[in-house]
Parts: C-alpha cells; structure tokens; sequence
C-alpha cells in the first residue's frame, strides 16, 4: 500500500498490516539506509513483509528526500523529513483500511546505517531545532533498534577518509570537522527516558566498523539510557544482514520483550 504523508515525491511510504490488520501490537517503523543519497522503501518490501510475519505487528517504509545534484540538500533535512512522517502517523485519522497510525502499542523505530543517525538526530537533543519531536512523539515511542549506524562522522573519516568526498561532503557540507553531528555527544532529550534502545553491529560489516556502534552504546550507558547491544549475532557484511533470519529474529524478539507486560512477582506463600 503505497501512501502519501507530504508534498514532496519522496513524502511517500509503504504499509504492510499484519493478516486481519488487529493491530493489536506496536507500529514497526523501519527507515532505509543509504549513505543519505540512494536506496528507496521498495527495496525493503521483503524484509518489511519478513517483520509482519515475525512480529504480527504493522509495519511501515517511508522514503525521505535524497541527497543529489538535482536536489543537493542537507542535514538535517533528511531528518526532518522521517520526523515528518513520524508526526503523521500520530495525525492520521483512524481508518483501519485506509490509513495507518501510531496503535496504543506505541512504536517501535528501526534504523539502520544512516537511518540510525536521523533517528538520534530526533530522539536525542541535538543543536537542530527543525528536529525537535512533539511530546505526543516521545510518550509514543516505546523503542529504538539500531544497525550498522553511523554517529560520529569525524570518527567515521578518521576510519574512512574517502567517504568525505564520496557522500559526507553532499549530506553534512564540505567542511573541516563535523562535532555538531556526532549524536554520540548528544544529552538524552527530555521525555525519552522510557525508550528502549538496541543497538545491533555485524562482525562482518566492512563499510561501517564496529566503533561507531561501541561509541554510540557506551554514550548511551553514560546517559543511564534504558540500552541492550548485540554484536556478536549478525555475521554479514552492511546490508546483506537485512536479508538474514538472525536479523529479523532480534527484532522481533526484542519487539515481543518491548511490548511484554511487566512481570509480576510470584506471591510468598505464608507458612
């Protein structure tokens, strides 16, 4: 179900409802990577169809504005358009067959590779007031899971020089250092202290090293942030991950943990 939520030709997502569209778990929101300048939700209609099935939760696929030479914008605007789209889906008229919103369950946000950074960019507090989230946003969310993200771009050139010139430059600006977008330095955002955060890195990954998720985990922990990592469990390189069992297994074993009431402590019994 290919469905609008802006003005722009991108401003345009994918909606997958579990058989009988219940609805009776979160919303899965996942974001595609892409080094801020290609991919696009059709690419993901498989994994997104593999997480209904594994979740029995709805899913949804937005696109966002790319990076390019016919539209060379920058961050935060790539941001700011999933941003839009997250507010959308708490707007949205409550047609079950017509258009999807944010269920009682809340939402559950994937990012991966790039993504990860958007998705920081609005749940932490960062230096762009075009990204702040509405409380209703924040009360919503009830997770994010991360993967093969990237948070500290200096870090990132440090490991990667040539990414500079072959994407950084185009979505950041062509500049010196990049200490305002390192999400990995950014103080938790007020409301967010219930979010569930995972952060996911595959051993195999070589365009993205394990560094950036340790940095971004350990600045997490630092913030006393609800955070789970797993980067011993995925073995593919960047985005063959996606198309493993492993990978959409972890979601939704952490999207059942997420969603799963508050165990209830066994009464004594009196002697």
């Amino acid at each position: 179900m290919d469905l609008e939520y802006g003005r722009d030709a991108r401003h345009r997502f994918d909606y997958y409802p579990p058989p009988g569209d219940a609805q009776a778990g979160p919303l899965l929101v996942w974001a595609h990577g892409g080094a801020w300048r290609s991919e696009d939700k059709a690419d993901y209609a498989d994994l997104a169809r593999t997480l209904v099935r594994r979740t029995a939760c709805p899913v949804a696929v937005p696109n966002y504005r790319l990076t390019s030479p016919q539209d060379p914008i920058q961050h935060p605007a790539h941001a700011s358009d999933l941003l839009r789209f997250l507010h959308f889906l708490l707007r949205a008229p409550q047609h079950a067959h017509e258009l999807p919103r944010a269920p009682p369950a809340g939402l559950v946000l994937i990012g991966h590779s790039c993504s990860a950074h958007m998705l920081s960019s609005i749940l932490l507090s960062g230096p762009f007031p075009e990204l702040e989230p509405t409380p209703q946003l924040l009360a919503a969310t009830q997770a994010v899971i991360v993967s093969e993200g990237i948070y500290d771009v200096d870090a990132l050139l440090r490991s990667f020089p040539d990414y500079k010139q072959w994407f950084i430059a185009n979505a950041f600006g062509d500049r010196a250092a990049y200490p305002d977008v390192n999400v990995a330095s950014y103080p938790l955002r007020p409301g967010t202290e219930h979010i569930h955060w995972l952060v996911l890195h595959s051993k195999a990954d070589v365009l993205v090293d394990q560094l950036q998720s340790e940095t971004f985990f350990a600045h997490l922990l630092s913030l006393k942030a609800n955070v789970s990592k797993n980067f011993d469990d995925l073995n593919e390189n960047h985005n063959d991950l996606l198309h493993s069992d492993v990978y959409a297994q972890i979601v939704a074993d952490f999207t059942a943990a997420v969603r799963a009431p508050p165990a209830v402590a066994a009464e004594t019994p009196i002697s």
